[in-house]
């Protein structure tokens, strides 16, 4: 067993040397301008999505602290929610741990008009629920037989699906993971099931390898973004999922607002209660 970890510690070594290095951090003005030329594109894409019925579906998944949460708030912070649905299930309940397993992430694939994005999805069973113990290694090795049909008969039925797994370093996510204990804003992002699974980063590796071996096929590859650096993963991901859902910017018509008469009402003399104007 030792041995094994060895081999595994010196693979990831040797992986880590073969990465090439990371680029210098980029600047926040730089990034608001692309995330800005970005965001229009994604409106448009939102508009070709309802105009032709498209169905996509944009998976996410990664290690904790890998940036997954702060990727897809980049991509919906400017398009409707209408649109744009994010689904998180929490844990399973007791009657949905009964189900199959597939069963309760069905309900929020998307219907047509819709781009439906899972932050963390069913791909849960070959990850945390496998490293973790919550499933057992025979359900685990089940599940990565049976979801590449499942995925070949979503794309069958018409709908766009997109896997990206978001790569962090080891460094990065202490990094990241400890800069949550003491952040206020953060501190909800730091649960038991992080602190838990932090000291298995090679049972990670091993169960993310394993994934990628059953479920990267031709029909719904992984594409891999590195994280190292928020703000280019973001522009990244944004740039390449533009590039997979082909889309064309529809005419639009010409806005104007109407014309308004006012004071044909006189205000009322109520005792509004004003909130207190601290800044």
């Amino acid at each position: 067993m030792a041995k094994n970890k060895k081999k595994d510690q010196k693979r990831d070594q040797k992986k880590a040397e073969e990465r090439p290095p990371a680029p210098e951090k980029l600047g926040r003005k730089e990034y608001d301008k692309e995330l800005e030329r970005l965001h229009v594109e994604l409106v448009r894409l939102q508009q070709w999505v309802v105009h032709k019925g498209l169905k996509v579906c944009i998976v996410f998944e990664g290690r904790d602290g890998a940036g997954k949460g702060g990727t897809i708030k980049a991509i919906t912070e400017r398009v409707s929610p209408r649109v744009f649905r994010v689904i998180a299930l929490p844990a399973p309940t007791e009657r949905e741990k009964s189900q199959m397993y597939i069963q309760r992430y069905v309900p929020h694939f998307p219907a047509a008009g819709e781009i439906v994005i899972f932050d963390r999805s069913w791909y849960n069973r070959a990850g945390v629920e496998r490293v973790m113990g919550f499933c057992s290694e025979e359900d685990a090795r089940w599940f990565l037989d049976v979801v590449p049909k499942v995925e070949f008969a979503m794309i069958k039925s018409g709908v766009i699906l997109l896997k990206y797994w978001l790569e962090v370093s080891p460094e990065e996510q202490t990094r990241r993971l400890s800069g949550r204990i003491d952040d206020g804003r953060k501190v909800w992002k730091l649960t038991p099931m992080d602190l838990k699974s932090y000291d298995r980063w090679d049972d990670y590796t091993r169960a993310r390898d394993e994934m990628f071996a059953a479920t990267d096929t031709d029909y719904a590859p992984w594409y891999v973004a590195r994280s190292e650096d928020k703000k280019r993963v973001r522009l990244n991901v944004i740039s390449h999922l533009l590039e997979q859902v082909p889309y064309k910017k529809l005419p639009a018509e010409k806005i104007k607002l109407p014309h308004r008469k006012i004071g044909r009402h006189a205000a009322v003399d109520h005792p509004f209660r004003y909130v207190p104007e601290k800044f």
